[in-house]
């Protein structure tokens, strides 16, 4: 039985890809997708996954957009990591269809509160719509099936050296997030950072007919993130990959919070590991290992049906 699952995101590069991810794997039933302003800015995110969504075949996935800023602060983008379009080189056809009516939260709340206990929630953005969710509807934390996030270290971050950019966009939203009474879990710097597309991933990436040549590759190619081991690094590919194949991850109990004060380390997800000696009353599942050969299988995989579906 395939796993219906709520993708929040705010495509960007690798958002682009988690979409196209969840639409190829059979382990994966994508009922909807809700958009956040981060990489770029709502209006272009939204857009965004329509154009990725009706250039794979997917153009039946809802998106319905969600919050244009954080919680507190002003809205900081990722241009200069995703490019201006957030596709980095990839230049799709423009959507032909709108997003669905509504705003995301409620979307969120009135789908999986009609479906409890069966529905994941993936989250690839900045936290702000599941914060303002679950803060309306407390009870989400008790509804949904699994909650997983994109974000987040248990090390160094990749926005200042404390934060990664998800939890930094918005730490105000993520704090609220893990203290929401759910289990997180966080598949964050530490596994994503080993996901470089190498140049045999891109070599196989380049055979997938129009899906590699217009959307994988041009993407991946002005993708200006460096700290991947061999190659750009897909991080948000993980937490679909996860809901998929969550045996690829090795998963560690911690107690996460979000630092919301620190001058120099706002957005910081404070890990505390129970086998370390942390406190009790764990909050959270934190990956700290990835079998990357089975990773690269399970997403070239999803990729190729995906491809495959585009030639009939």
């Amino acid at each position: 039985m395939a796993t219906p699952i709520i993708l929040d995101c705010d495509p960007g590069i690798d958002d682009a890809l988690a979409i196209t991810f969840a639409h190829g794997h059979p382990g994966i039933d994508l009922l909807g997708i809700t958009t956040v302003a981060g990489n770029v800015g709502l209006a272009q995110t939204t857009a965004n996954a329509l154009a990725v969504c009706e250039f794979i075949g997917a153009g039946g996935t809802p998106v319905t957009a969600g919050c244009a800023g954080p919680l507190l602060r002003p809205a900081l983008d990722a241009r200069q990591v995703h490019g201006e379009s957030g596709l980095g080189g990839a230049v799709l056809p423009p959507p032909a269809a709108g997003p669905a009516p509504g705003h995301a939260i409620d979307y969120i709340i009135d789908t999986i509160g009609a479906a409890r206990g069966e529905i994941t929630l993936v989250a690839t953005g900045p936290l702000t719509n599941i914060a303002l969710a679950v803060r309306r509807e407390p009870r989400l934390a008790d509804w949904v099936r699994d909650f997983v996030v994109m974000g987040g270290s248990a090390g160094r971050g990749n926005t200042t050296p404390a934060a990664e950019y998800n939890m930094w966009a918005d730490p105000e939203a993520a704090a609220l997030v893990f203290r929401a009474g759910w289990t997180v879990i966080m598949l964050g710097l530490d596994v994503t950072l080993r996901t470089g597309a190498s140049a045999s991933v891109l070599k196989r990436m380049g055979a997938l007919g129009a899906l590699g040549t217009e959307l994988l590759l041009p993407a991946l190619a002005q993708y200006r993130s460096t700290d991947g081991a061999g190659g750009p690094p897909v991080h948000d590919v993980c937490a679909v990959a996860w809901v998929a194949a969550a045996g690829v991850f090795g998963l560690v109990p911690a107690r996460v919070q979000v630092e919301t004060c620190g001058q120099l380390t706002s957005g910081m997800t404070v890990t505390e590991f129970e086998a370390a000696g942390g406190v009790g009353g764990s909050n959270a599942r934190v990956a700290m290992d990835i079998d990357i050969d089975g990773f690269w299988e399970l997403t070239l995989g999803a990729y190729g049906r995906v491809a495959e579906g585009m030639r009939r």
